[in-house]
């Protein structure tokens, strides 16, 4: 699957138990998401940087997944400056650059690219089913597993069957125009979509009925902690400690 590109490795990370992982990158998260200050922000992203260096991942596709995150981000820059009330720094014209604007477009930046980074370097170097067999583990819902599976499973199916709609379309000299045809293409292609996906679901289903399936999946092998994964959650919970230490210290660095 190309959303487990990241999976196979050698990296201490892709021998780590997952419970660490998928634990250190919750706490990370919310301890991230949480700050407003500036110092532990920019101490987070270095942190997550470290980590996801110490990953060895492929450079190349790592670039084009941050590139795509950091897109979205472009555009906060576009508009956060110009509409967020507050002391004005600069004016061209009928705009108005204002400093809290510019503030929290940069403190989103850094909370997007710190999270996205750990989430990477932790829960992409394990494969979908070392998740759900850790989510297991730590005691979450096993429905909200199988939701969290199933969905993570058919993302490409799903896509698959878009490809393949999107080529028939071209076979039949479809070209995308700002026109009522195009409009009206579009939603039959979202409507076949769901028809599709839906028919592959009830295919899935029995298939899994057929061979067993009772509605919760069994796990034969269980992880076991090492003392380098022990090692490693000691170190995980220290950065997150630091982290909160500078949002909520009464010292101001």
């Amino acid at each position: 699957m190309h959303l487990e590109v990241f999976a196979l490795g050698d990296s201490t990370w892709h021998r780590t138990d997952p419970r660490v992982k998928l634990l250190g990158t919750a706490g990370f998260a919310v301890a991230v998401a949480t700050a407003t200050r500036f110092t532990p922000l920019v101490f987070a992203l270095a942190l997550a940087a470290a980590t996801l260096w110490t990953a060895r991942l492929d450079r190349r596709k790592l670039w084009i997944r941050l590139a795509a995150v950091n897109g979205f981000v472009l555009f906060l820059w576009l508009f956060l400056p110009f509409t967020t009330p507050g002391e004005a720094l600069a004016q061209w014209g009928w705009l108005t650059v204002r400093r809290e604007g510019l503030e929290l477009a940069a403190a989103i930046t850094l909370k997007t690219n710190a999270i996205i980074m750990v989430t990477i370097a932790l829960l992409g170097t394990s494969t979908i089913f070392d998740l759900v067999h850790g989510l297991v583990h730590l005691r979450v819902p096993r429905r909200l597993v199988q939701l969290f599976f199933f969905c993570f499973r058919y993302i490409t199916v799903i896509h698959e069957e878009y490809v393949r709609l999107r080529s028939s379309m071209r076979i039949r000299c479809f070209h995308p125009r700002t026109s009522i045809h195009t409009y009206r293409s579009m939603a039959y292609l979202v409507a076949m979509l769901f028809v599709r996906s839906y028919e592959r679901s009830e295919r899935i289903y029995q298939a899994m009925v057929l061979r067993g399936f009772s509605g919760t999946f069994w796990t034969l092998n269980h992880f076991h902690m090492h003392r380098r994964d022990w090692a490693l959650s000691a170190g995980i919970a220290t950065a997150v400690g630091l982290v909160l230490a500078l949002q909520w210290g009464r010292s101001v660095l």
